[in-house]
């Protein structure tokens, strides 16, 4: 991807969909470095690495009424912790590049002068590590059956590193739905005998989650979502990043 003018980055909290409220959204990472100079230093400052955080601020135009609208989630998710993903200008189509993150909800303003469009802007907080990986579904296909999705060639997870992964169900509709989402592994793209890495929590309604492996190694170098769907009629739109981290 080249130089780029921003006209299409998705932004997804928890179980909403802020693409078409928000015209404004900043990513940041950093490290604390902390001063370790001493009298071995020959006269230069030598810092060591610190504490690791991340920040997502986004803002745009106001709307409330339902819980799809940045009012009602913003509400129901002020100092809650879930999962934000966000993409590069490029949309959310399977394996477009996604930055993801489990992250504190810790502000949300609203309000401006007379004659203004009703703004508003809020900011979260990394509660792990902000990742950089690629959309393993889309938001805009409906899921009525159990099925899998395509597969990305993440790579191997190497010791001490983790797989991380973000559900946003968007929307459940029918008569007592239940999706059950997972992650599965292969070391190549048949997924001949999958390894199931994840599984999240069945889910009822919309929401999100984050989950990531334990830290031992993998050797898959394939990585998919595959879900199970039941109930009556049932109807979900959800959402699913991926990434190594």
């Amino acid at each position: 991807m080249g130089k780029t003018i921003l006209t299409n980055v998705r932004t997804f909290a928890v179980g909403v969909d802020l693409t078409s409220q928000s015209n404004k959204v900043e990513l940041s990472s950093e490290v604390e470095d902390k001063d370790a100079t001493n009298y071995a230093s020959q006269g230069w400052k030598e810092v060591l690495g610190g504490l690791a955080s991340a920040e997502i601020s986004a803002e745009g135009q106001w709307e409330a009424g339902d819980p799809t609208r940045v009012d009602d989630a913003s509400w129901a998710t002020l100092g809650g912790v879930g999962p934000w993903s966000v993409s590069a200008n490029n949309g959310a189509a399977v394996g477009d590049l996604a930055y993801f993150t489990s992250a504190l909800r810790s502000d949300y303003k609203l309000g401006d002068e007379v004659g203004e469009v009703a703004p508003w802007s809020g900011t979260a907080k990394s509660a792990w590590p902000l990742v950089r990986g690629q959309f393993a579904h889309p938001p805009g296909i409906a899921r009525t059956a159990t099925g899998t999705g395509t597969g990305l060639q993440l790579g191997a997870v190497a010791a001490n590193r983790r797989l991380h992964a973000a559900l946003h169900v968007l929307s459940a509709a029918g008569t007592t739905p239940s999706l059950t989402a997972r992650v599965e592994s292969s070391p190549d793209n048949t997924f001949a005998a999958p390894t199931t890495r994840l599984t999240f929590t069945p889910a009822t309604a919309p929401g999100g989650q984050i989950l990531r492996t334990a830290g031992a190694a993998v050797t898959d170098s394939w990585w998919r979502i595959a879900w199970t769907i039941s109930g009556t009629t049932p109807s979900f739109l959800f959402v699913a990043t991926l990434g190594i981290q």
